[in-house]
């Protein structure tokens, strides 16, 4: 399953399936490698990029996943979703951080919109904790607005309502003995 160079999980692949496919469901593409998060973001065609560094922390689900997935049932949204899940896709996540969001203190959850790879807008853990999903989403909507232009929802509004958002915490999900 790992290559000798990859670093293997720190959680359960299994228990941390629903807190990554509930960003699947809304669009995201999940950027498991370095190459993929080169791939993604190393593009220079002016498409917006928005990425999650998913979490599973008790405020990535009361509040972050929660918060971007309603605020893409807004009418304006990125040109592209796309996600690293950290203590899952650890190589993915440290080249995300060291590569695009070098400024930032490295935080999980944390939320960024990248153009041609360059950060426009990034919200931090210290930003999300304390929050409600509304006041997230509400932040989100007003940078959707001024850096996007692609028309949203990113799903319909009846299959929003189906979504169910994974509301484990990190505390108790089983690290991965490797």
């Amino acid at each position: 399953m790992f290559t000798i160079n990859q670093k293997p999980p720190i959680y359960d692949p299994e228990a941390v399936q629903p807190m990554r496919d509930e960003l699947i469901y809304v669009g995201f593409e999940e950027l498991t490698s370095p190459e993929k998060v080169e791939e993604k973001l190393s593009q220079k065609n002016d498409e917006t990029v928005f990425v999650m560094v998913n979490s599973v922390c008790g405020c990535a689900a009361g509040t972050a996943r929660p918060g971007v997935t309603l605020a893409l049932q807004y009418n304006v949204i990125p040109d592209n979703l796309a996600t690293v899940f950290a203590g899952q896709d650890r190589e993915a996540v440290d080249y995300l951080r060291q590569n695009y969001l070098s400024n930032f203190p490295p935080s999980s959850p944390s939320l960024a919109l990248l153009k041609n790879g360059e950060v426009l807008f990034m919200m931090p853990r210290h930003h999300i904790e304390g929050r409600s999903a509304e006041e997230i989403a509400d932040d989100l909507k007003m940078i959707f607005d001024k850096f996007c232009s692609k028309q949203g929802p990113s799903i319909s509004k009846e299959m929003y309502d189906k979504l169910i958002h994974a509301k484990a915490c990190g505390s108790k999900i089983p690290l991965n003995k490797v």
